[in-house]
Parts: structure tokens; C-alpha cells; sequence
């Protein structure tokens, strides 16, 4: 059995939030097991890279070990925000689900630990 790449949803869920046109996006395992490999992998870059599209002005991240869980903060993702934003989702709910939708690679001793049905 090797490394398999999968979506990040099927080893964390998130949630999003905004304030102006700044994102808030955490990530949290769906088994502590699993928080080394997404601190290891869903990085500030690689986040960034994920949102290339919609061009961050920079990302952070806040690791909150005690939770298993990260909080990504995206600088200039919402168009201008609510108030400004002609985009349908202005408060930007919807991002989480983008960075879900990241590849990660997880090795064979984690993968019976992560959610939905096994890679065909």
C-alpha cells in the first residue's frame, strides 16, 4: 500500500467567516491522528496557491493544536466584501469548500482514518 492523494475534506471539515474583504477559513481533522500531516501540508503557500484565482494580497495561519484545528486568514479574496462585492456569495461561504477541495497525500498508517468511501 502506498501514499494516495486526496480532496483535504476527506481528512478535515472547515467553515468560513469574512470581515470586509478579508476570509477567515479553519480547518479542522476529523481525528487528531490526522492534524501533524494537514500542519505539514496546508501551509500559508499552498493555500495561496489554491486561491490563486482569486490573487490573496497575503495569508496567514494560526495553528491551534488543542483543536486540531488551523485558521486561514485571506487578505483581498471578497472582491471588496459585502458592501462593494457584485460576485452571488459577497461573504464568501463558500470558500471553504474551495480549500477543501485541496490535494493532500496521506500515507498508508493514516488513511483508514479518513472520511467518505475509499479511493477506487
Amino acid at each position: 500500500m502506498s501514499s494516495i492523494t486526496v480532496p483535504l475534506y476527506r481528512a478535515a471539515h472547515g467553515r468560513t467567516g469574512d470581515k470586509g474583504d478579508r476570509s477567515n477559513i479553519s480547518v479542522i481533522a476529523w481525528h487528531p491522528d490526522l492534524f501533524p500531516l494537514l500542519v505539514e501540508q496546508v501551509t500559508p503557500e499552498a493555500v495561496a496557491l489554491q486561491f490563486r484565482h482569486r490573487a490573496p494580497s497575503h495569508v496567514q495561519r494560526f495553528v491551534l493544536p488543542r483543536l486540531h484545528a488551523m485558521n486561514f486568514v485571506l487578505d483581498a479574496v471578497l472582491d471588496g466584501g459585502v458592501n462593494d462585492a457584485l460576485n452571488l456569495d459577497t461573504h464568501g461561504k463558500s470558500l471553504s469548500f474551495l480549500l477543501l477541495d485541496m490535494p493532500i497525500d496521506v500515507p498508508p498508517a493514516l488513511q483508514h482514518l479518513l472520511a467518505g468511501p475509499a479511493e477506487s
